[in-house]
């Protein structure tokens, strides 16, 4: 006799499928439309600062049901449309981040143009190639691909429809962060040092020296660090802690008797203060040593892609049957959209390739023909791979950036043999690895929204057309915020010592870019401009690149000195704004096509890497943290150690909660026996779990409770999503008053730096304090709110 298995019950969404409410509005798409333009810059701002991201989903979806609310009831489906649209900013800002100023490091400029024709194509091909890959991943694989960010999104968009209130948490984190930043920073009001610093320089055999401990108070890296943790944060730190502790003392200690500058440095070692240490020796380093975490993460996930290929290409025909079926939550966009759309995207491509090509880097139309769909084949590889892992491990710890550098290798190794070695072929590798990147990180984050649709009942067309609305708004402020934080952030030194120059012969790998285009330029002291320039044009630009007479990077030659005396440091790769996973790019291809890296460097770096793998601890993070300014990763490990401090606060109460529970349970044992046992039916006296050799009740209570500590939807992360977007916003209001000041030569009044309060003590109790109103207001439950 054949025995029958259980059949699981059929999944059912909140809103059930039966039922129409209002999804698609107008004040849906708006909303979202202007998170998503909001959140895309603060990304941006954030990324390129700390090197990491944050997801969105959840701080919108709080914002939208607190700001719908205020205009009449809003149904869970529009506040789920709003988080889809606006989420595509941060998904396309990560994706551009990542790759995009790879080209500055290349020694060419970021036209607004550019940026939005890439991640455009990008974005749009992430939702495009997620369409038909939905009903597999999300419908018929739900039990086993968790999305943690969706499912997490979908019980906050729920707890709104049902009463719950978590906005005021956020718009308080966004009200005290905001003033904070106010005071705090250096474009603004400077009321305090933003870093505080101090640099060793210990006894008669300078103990120390070199190196330096700082650290950049701004909200937005304490926020961060809560969020990631602090076994993570302690990882990054401990990054920062090798490169600035030892690292660089030890370079200055080998490097001070020296009395020829040591390549690839410029100036003797003695005239470096730690910050030209870190830019010139260390990044290099941190730049191998991400290469190689990041080739090692992805060899790592080779199973896992090789398993999400397989699956997709078992189940590619499953969609088509979807189209037949009734139900309004299971009509996606058709298949003529997918089809038509992936054509045009490719056409575009094309024409953005062939009319508008990298200076220096013109092919003819059949290359160009050929890089459109290289950016298709190697978009719907990672597309597919993507949307599956992030099902299993959530966006945060997708490769991303491993599969952007295969991309690279493949593409680069392409040109290689094509003998396409300039630097322009390296700007066009990255123009093509940029695409892919956007797409595979558009599609990993429209994986979870539409996680989040499915659990709750929407409608995926509508859901798909949100998002590829929200790619389209976001665009105009990730562009904008990168161009305006690479020059809002920029710096012109002048040369400790001039070097001489001929520019009718140039040396191997530096470039004349022409005459200089400013009428003025400001040489800064710190943070502040003391010295104006105004004939600026007298200058002629040069830009070098794996040249091993200059650092990489731009200088201004006076030809009436024939000398160089300036070097200009864009915004974009400087200590503000490191963006680490660009600058990977950049090191990985300019290290294929032109073989001129200061090599012995690079794999110094690897074989920290190596050493850290072999510690058993995940590199990667370990390698960001190195690259990095110690200034990040002391401050974002303040955030981590906040939530390691929370945590063990809420398993004390949890503790103390459980035994007086089972104080009253145990007078309840001796009191009134009958009940007790009517009240644990489960109560084995034999058990030693459950009873001592009396028979009384053992206190195990802690370990059988459901004990949870901080999620994506607790009070201190809502809280910290409210540092972090106030950090992004203040900032780049700072950074747009720099650019004023620099348009118009005025100033906007701040106070002096011998106000009583400018002093590095005043910055770390500062900073303390707003520590402390996180580690408060993490605690305080959200239940008595609202």
């Amino acid at each position: 006799m054949a025995t029958s298995t259980p059949t699981k019950p059929a999944f059912k969404p909140f809103v059930p499928t039966t039922e129409t409410r209002p999804e698609l509005s107008a004040r849906a798409l708006i909303l979202g439309a202007i998170f998503g333009v909001l959140f895309g810059a603060v990304t941006v701002y954030v990324g390129l600062r700390a090197g990491l991201t944050v997801a969105a989903s959840i701080p919108i979806s709080v914002l939208s049901i607190s700001i719908l609310r205020a205009f009449g009831k809003a149904s869970i489906l529009e506040n789920n449309i709003v988080q889809s649209t606006g989420n595509a900013g941060q998904s396309i800002a990560s994706g551009v981040i990542f790759t995009l100023p790879a080209l500055i490091f290349l020694g060419f400029d970021l036209e607004a143009s550019r940026i939005f024709a890439l991640a455009l194509f990008g974005g749009w091909l992430g939702v495009l190639f997620m369409i038909p890959l939905r009903r597999q991943l999300i419908v018929e694989e739900h039990d086993n691909l968790i999305y943690p960010e969706g499912t997490a999104c979908a019980d906050v968009l729920i707890a709104g429809e049902r009463g719950g209130s978590f906005a005021s948490r956020v718009f308080l984190g966004l009200g005290l962060g905001g003033l904070y930043t106010l005071f705090q920073n250096d474009n603004l009001f400077a009321l305090w040092p933003s870093q505080p610093d101090y640099q060793p320089d210990l006894g008669t055999q300078h103990l120390l020296k070199g190196s330096a401990i700082r650290a950049d108070c701004t909200p937005e890296y304490l926020g961060v660090g809560y969020i990631i943790g602090i076994r993570v944060a302690a990882i990054m730190l401990a990054g920062g802690v090798f490169s600035w502790l030892v690292l660089m003392p030890a370079i200055y200690f080998f490097g001070s008797h020296l009395s020829t500058p040591l390549y690839p440095g410029t100036v003797l070692i003695t005239q470096m203060s730690p910050s030209d240490l870190w830019r010139t020796y260390v990044r290099p380093m941190g730049a191998g040593a991400v290469a190689a975490a990041g080739l090692i993460t992805l060899l790592r996930t080779l199973p896992t892609i090789v398993g999400a290929l397989t699956q997709g290409f078992k189940k590619t025909g499953s969609g088509k049957a979807a189209a037949a079926l009734p139900s309004r939550t299971e009509h996606d966009l058709p298949p003529i959209v997918v089809f038509g759309g992936s054509l045009l995207l490719i056409l575009l491509m094309f024409l953005f390739l062939q009319f508008k090509p990298i200076p220096g880097a013109q092919v003819g139309a059949l290359a160009n023909i050929a890089a459109a769909l290289l950016v298709v084949v190697f978009g719907f590889l990672f597309v597919t791979v993507s949307a599956r892992i992030v099902g299993i491990v959530g966006s945060s710890a997708s490769p991303v950036s491993g599969m952007t550098i295969a991309t690279l290798m493949a593409t680069a190794a392409i040109f290689l043999v094509k003998g396409w070695t300039a630097p322009a072929f390296g700007a066009l590798a990255i123009t093509i690895g940029g695409v892919v990147c956007i797409a595979a990180s558009n599609a990993g984050d429209t994986s979870q929204d539409l996680k989040t649709g499915y659990l709750i009942g929407a409608t995926p067309w509508k859901q798909q057309i949100a998002i590829m609305i929200g790619v389209i708004v976001s665009i105009f402020s990730i562009g904008a915020t990168l161009n305006a934080m690479n020059k809002g952030l920029e710096t012109f030194q002048r040369l400790p010592k001039p070097i001489v120059f001929s520019l009718d012969k140039l040396p191997d790998g530096v470039q004349n870019n022409g005459q200089f285009t400013r009428d003025h330029i400001a040489f800064a002291h710190g943070d502040r401009a003391v010295e104006q320039i105004s004939n600026a044009k007298q200058y002629v630009l040069l830009n070098a690149i794996g040249s091993t007479t200059l650092d990489d990077g731009k200088y201004l030659y006076n030809p009436v000195t024939g000398q160089i005396e300036v070097q200009w440091i864009q915004g974009i790769g400087s200590e503000k704004a490191a963006a680490p996973q660009g600058r990977l790019m950049a090191t990985v291809i300019n290290g294929i096509l032109s073989r001129k890296l200061p090599w012995a460097l690079v794999l110094l770096g690897v074989a920290i890497v190596v050493v850290v793998e072999l510690l058993g601890v995940r590199s990667l993070t370990f390698a960001v943290g190195a690259y990095l300014s110690v200034a990040t990763t002391l401050a974002i490990f303040v955030g981590g150690v906040m939530r390691w401090m929370v945590d063990r606060a809420m398993l004390r109460h949890a503790a103390e909660k459980a035994r007086l529970e089972h104080d009253a349970s145990l007078a309840l044992w001796h009191s009134d026996r009958d009940t007790w046992l009517a009240q644990h039916p489960d109560f084995d006296p034999t058990n030693p779990a459950h009873a001592d050799d009396g028979g009384v009740p053992v206190f195990n209570a802690i370990t059988a409770r459901d004990v949870t500590l901080e999620s994506e939807v607790s009070p201190g992360s809502l809280y910290a999503s409210g540092l972090i977007a106030a950090g992004g916003i203040v900032g780049l209001l700072g950074v747009c008053v720099k650019l004023y000041e620099a348009a118009t030569d005025r100033s906007i009044p701040r106070f002096s730096e011998h106000n009583p309060l400018h002093h590095d003590p005043v910055s770390v109790v500062m900073f303390a304090l707003l520590a402390f109103s996180l580690y408060y207001f993490a605690r305080k439950p959200l239940t008595r709110e609202g």
